[in-house]
């Protein structure tokens, strides 16, 4: 056992060498510098930030559908996003910004070990189930739920895009009848969750998230943020068991039972009754979400 927390050890120390340079690899888009330096201003106005934003009409596109989501939860249309700052608020818009960019600095070609539309669709449907699931249960915190939700798997994103190779052994093990959260610890010393935290706080994003994130299949351990962890966990759950934007990633996905007392569900068979009441409003927002990846 010591041998194998020894070899385990300097794996992780390698990766988290590599993940210190993915930032030079990867620097922050030109369009979120903008952005939040223009938020960091008090004097900045909807419009001047909207003008911003407007730059990126991929960005755009994606804040305005987000936005208008009947998971997201508003009640008035956004039409704009001059609109959509005053709605949601300076706060939102830039997480909002914030998580796009990641997610497209992240991206890379599609191949045979992971379809990038796939695990978009599946990031964004557990991003808008967790905003749901936030607001139908009377949490708090929904925005930063949303984000978190969003970028819960980056880790696997950036294993594909910088570290290849690797992700190629894990797929391989895999295959031949390991899970992938052993095979992680295998080949990198450590899992995507732990992958996508400590990258998260190298882009200095709020705790919150980076606590969501790292214990999104854990919310139990979680000390900071298991009710919000054990949200996106669930919303995590629900796109496998309605087989709906389900990632193979997430195939032996285990639900951590600790939710029930968490999120004050009565039992499986509620918990069942609850699920399914999402399957009609998540195949609607898959139709609209399928434009954006």
């Amino acid at each position: 056992m010591e041998t194998l927390l020894a070899e385990y050890k300097v794996k992780r120390d390698r990766t988290e060498l590599i993940l210190r340079k993915v930032n030079s690899l990867s620097p922050i888009p030109k369009i979120l510098s903008e952005v939040l330096e223009l938020l960091n201003n008090v004097n900045t106005s909807p419009h001047i930030l909207s003008k911003a934003i407007a730059k990126d009409q991929s960005l755009v596109l994606k804040i305005l559908t987000i936005a208008n989501s009947p998971f997201y939860g508003l009640t008035k249309r956004v039409s704009s996003i001059e609109f959509g700052i005053m709605i949601l608020g300076y706060d939102e818009i830039k997480n909002i910004v914030s998580a796009f960019s990641l997610m497209e600095s992240m991206k890379n070609k599609s191949d045979q070990y992971l379809d990038q539309k796939s695990f978009w669709m599946h990031s964004y449907l557990t991003a808008t189930i967790s905003k749901k699931l936030t607001l139908d249960m009377g949490f708090e915190k929904s925005g930063e739920v949303f984000i978190a939700g969003l970028l819960h798997d980056l880790g696997i994103s950036v294993l594909h895009r910088f570290m290849h190779t690797d992700f190629v052994k894990i797929n391989e093990l895999v295959y031949s009848g390991i899970d992938y959260n052993e095979a992680e610890l295998r080949v990198f010393g450590m899992n995507h969750a732990e992958i996508g935290e400590t990258l998260l706080k190298n882009w200095n994003i709020p705790e919150l998230i980076t606590d969501i994130v790292r214990y999104h299949h854990t919310p139990a351990l979680s000390q900071n943020a298991s009710v919000s962890s054990s949200i996106v966990h669930l919303a995590d759950y629900i796109t496998q068991m309605l087989k709906l934007g389900e990632l193979n990633w997430d195939s032996m996905l285990q639900l951590d039972e600790h939710i029930f007392t968490t999120l004050h569900i009565k039992d499986i068979n509620q918990l069942g009754e609850f699920i399914e009441s999402y399957r009609e409003p998540l195949m609607h927002q898959m139709e609209s979400l399928k434009y954006l990846v």
